[in-house]
């Protein structure tokens, strides 16, 4: 009897040894996950020494008169470059107008500038974005078409997910019968370096709802965009 006891008591200690390290372990993996769900924010001070560090990897004295205030100013302008990061296209287009008369024709907005990076080498993207739709009750002030455009080439991009971008920002913040999106750009990764075609370019078209479903919305929206 005291031998079962025993053994009794020696496999509730082990069982419960074994719940204490799983709970550890369980305990660990939480910790990892926090750790990597916490977003490090870089300092402006921070980031300047990156650029020093840069312009000492390409042969260059940061100290030097010319670039001492070098890693300051690109810093500034980065935050220019990238702000996308921090605006949303939600707020954007929240506001918008019914009072329309009824108006359900596609409204084209051509020849929007973007000023984009690629994410594979950080070289600009520099070209133009023709943005239009086919508004189901509302429509949206001008300006906003153009602000979509700015907010999403303001990131680290591709020209085809920033087209998808547009359009689905649109599509779904407007609940609009269709969207149609072309991109006309000269990657600067691929004109200044590389293969160096100076004159190329990349055109992308994303289309949603009647643009997608309907060719001769299509055809339409095309022949507006080339005149």
């Amino acid at each position: 009897m005291i031998l079962l006891l025993i053994l009794s008591i020696n496999n509730i200690l082990q069982y419960l040894n074994k719940i204490y390290k799983l709970s550890q372990i369980m305990k660990l993996v939480k910790n990892i996950n926090e750790k990597n769900s916490i977003k490090t924010e870089v300092s402006d001070k921070e980031a300047e020494e990156a650029f020093r560090t840069i312009l000492r990897w390409i042969g260059e004295d940061p100290s030097r008169e010319g670039l001492i205030e070098t890693p300051k100013r690109v810093t500034k302008a980065y935050k220019e470059y990238f702000q996308g990061y921090k605006k949303s296209t939600d707020e954007i287009l929240s506001k918008t107008f019914g009072d329309v008369e009824g108006y359900d024709d596609m409204v084209v907005e051509k020849n929007i500038t973007v000023e984009s990076h690629c994410e594979h080498h950080m070289a600009p993207i520099i070209g133009v974005a023709h943005v239009a739709y086919i508004p189901k009750n509302n429509v949206v002030g001008l300006s906003k078409l153009a602000r979509v455009v700015e907010v999403f080439s303001k990131r680290l991009q591709t020209q085809e997910r920033l087209t998808m971008q547009i359009a689905k920002a649109i599509m779904e913040a407007l609940d609009a019968k269709g969207v149609a999106v072309t991109i006309d750009a000269s990657h600067q990764c691929m004109t200044m370096r590389g293969i160096k075609k100076e004159r190329a370019t990349t055109v992308t078209n994303y289309y949603l709802g009647q643009f997608k479903e309907d060719l001769s919305y299509q055809n339409r929206y095309l022949r507006f965009i080339v005149k």
